[in-house]
């Protein structure tokens, strides 16, 4: 199976979720929002053809990272080989954030037609959903950059069947920064 990638996996990010993170960067996006840190990925034929299991291999030789996050482009438009990673970053035992540009209830919907889509979903521990939107860009929101757009805590929503967000006040969402020494 093959993922078009807007880059090779990039390692430490510190923006992209709680911790240190590796961040898979999906290349194709129809969303095409107004402002969007990313406009490079929003082509379906730009970035660069790999082979799922070379980035499996490229997990298996993450260092010291927290998480992965699936960020874009927008991984929804490559749910088999999204689906098929996440499977395979779970059994490394690390949490899972995904960016998107759909809502969690358009995915829901589009479960319901592919039921790929709620296979990821049941992979992922925390979801950035909806658009960015320019007129409601801060940059005072935790892991965002529009105000529209919601941390939705996979898992428990999933379980309720309901949308259940993480609120910034009233969830750790940082994690407990490592020991290190910098020289």
């Amino acid at each position: 199976m093959k993922i078009r990638l807007a880059g090779p996996i990039l390692k430490d990010s510190i923006v992209d979720g709680p911790g240190i993170r590796a961040v898979i960067w999906t290349q194709g996006c129809k969303h095409a929002c107004p402002g969007c840190h990313n406009p490079e990925t929003h082509s379906f034929t730009g970035g660069t053809l790999y082979d799922v299991e070379d980035i499996k291999h490229k997990i298996d030789e993450l260092i010291d990272q927290d998480g992965v996050t699936f960020s874009g482009g927008d991984p929804m438009y490559q749910i088999e080989a999204c689906l098929e990673l996440a499977r395979y970053i779970k059994t490394k035992n690390l949490n899972i954030w995904c960016y998107t540009g759909f809502t969690f209830e358009n995915i829901l919907e589009k479960a319901k037609e592919n039921k790929d889509y709620l296979d990821f979903l049941e992979q992922i521990d925390v979801l950035v959903d909806g658009p960015f939107i320019l007129s409601k860009r801060s940059l005072s929101t935790l892991y965002r950059g529009s105000t529209n757009q919601r941390l939705i805590d996979v898992p428990k929503s999933l379980k309720a069947n309901k949308t259940i967000t993480i609120e910034e006040k009233d969830h750790k969402l940082k994690q407990e920064k490592k020991e290190c020494i910098f020289i």
